[in-house]
């Protein structure tokens, strides 16, 4: 009887479980028919993405004689050839523009990092009278477009005689109102035991900036350096007001050189943006793992 009666149990059991995992096959379908329709639609978006970068590559590729604006669009080229990028690198002084993106754009990442951190420690971990107005102030001016400072800027930057200067380029993003909010939110994440052990172990207030609080925010650090490093590499607007020497060139403006006033040949102006675009996409790839929040507690264990 015992033995029947666990019998009886194991058959009630599994058929309830039964019932339980059975699905009708129209849900099952409905399922999978949304996963289906998910996947499409994100690979439709990320292709109509991809498209603008694809075609670029391939007017870069292409040769004098093939048609850059066929239609249907034409994303192979009949006969790549590198010609266009030798051509660019040769009758026009590339080498130099990629030098002085690279400067200015090292440079800027440098001192908003450093102008930023400093900023915004006080406003996360001090306490005076008037930080919250100071902050909200600094966070407001996120709202001003750049157009509307462009011109008192540029007045300021001719007055202090930086005008055609990697530093005239750089002065407007010395430091910026988004990297203080993003360093400050960092901070004030950083566990207060972390402070104060550095404070009874003697260190000062710039002592615990700098070897506690800036390795516990490294991955907002890099992911500041990543937007600032972009944003510097990409800026068209303000060189193009404070430079008009050649030498001083960046990138974009080797660019918008190539478009001449009587001629265009886009497989010229394709190759300048790929050589344009192609460090900020290998600066991404590597460092996108770092964009992630911080275990800023694995500072206090053990």
């Amino acid at each position: 009887m015992p033995l029947e009666n666990k019998s009886r149990q194991a058959i009630a059991l599994s058929s309830n479980i039964i019932h339980e995992e059975y699905k009708p096959p129209a849900l099952n379908n409905m399922k999978h028919l949304k996963i289906t329709a998910t996947y499409l639609l994100l690979g439709a978006i990320a292709l109509a993405m991809l498209f603008p970068l694809l075609w670029l590559l391939s007017t870069a590729l292409k040769s004098p004689t093939e048609n850059v604006f066929s239609f249907p669009p034409q994303l192979i080229p009949q006969s790549p050839t590198l010609n266009n990028f030798i051509t660019i690198w040769r009758e026009h002084p590339f080498g130099r523009y990629l030098f002085n993106s690279t400067l200015i754009a090292v440079l800027t990442v440098g001192f908003n990092l450093l102008f930023c951190a400093l900023a915004a420690y006080p406003l996360a971990r001090l306490d005076f009278r008037g930080r919250d107005v100071i902050f909200a102030t600094i966070v407001s001016t996120i709202m001003i477009p750049f157009q509307i400072v462009m011109i008192p800027l540029y007045v300021l930057t001719v007055q202090l005689g930086l005008r055609n200067t990697y530093l005239g380029i750089i002065f407007p993003s010395l430091a910026s109102a988004f990297g203080i909010f993003l360093l400050r939110q960092a901070f004030q994440g950083v566990p207060k035991e972390l402070e104060e052990a550095g404070r009874i172990d003697g260190c000062t207030e710039l002592g615990i900036w700098w070897h506690l609080m800036i390795p516990a925010v490294r991955p907002a650090l890099i992911t500041l350096a990543i937007f600032v490093f972009i944003g510097s590499w990409s800026d068209f607007l303000w060189p193009l007001i404070v430079v008009d020497r050649p030498e001083f060139y960046t990138l974009p403006l080797g660019v918008a050189t190539l478009a001449g006033q009587f001629s265009l040949d886009w497989r010229l102006i394709a190759a300048g943006s790929i050589i344009s675009i192609l460090p900020v996409m290998i600066l991404f790839v590597f460092l996108q793992r770092y964009i992630i929040p911080s275990d800023t507690s694995s500072g206090v264990k053990g």
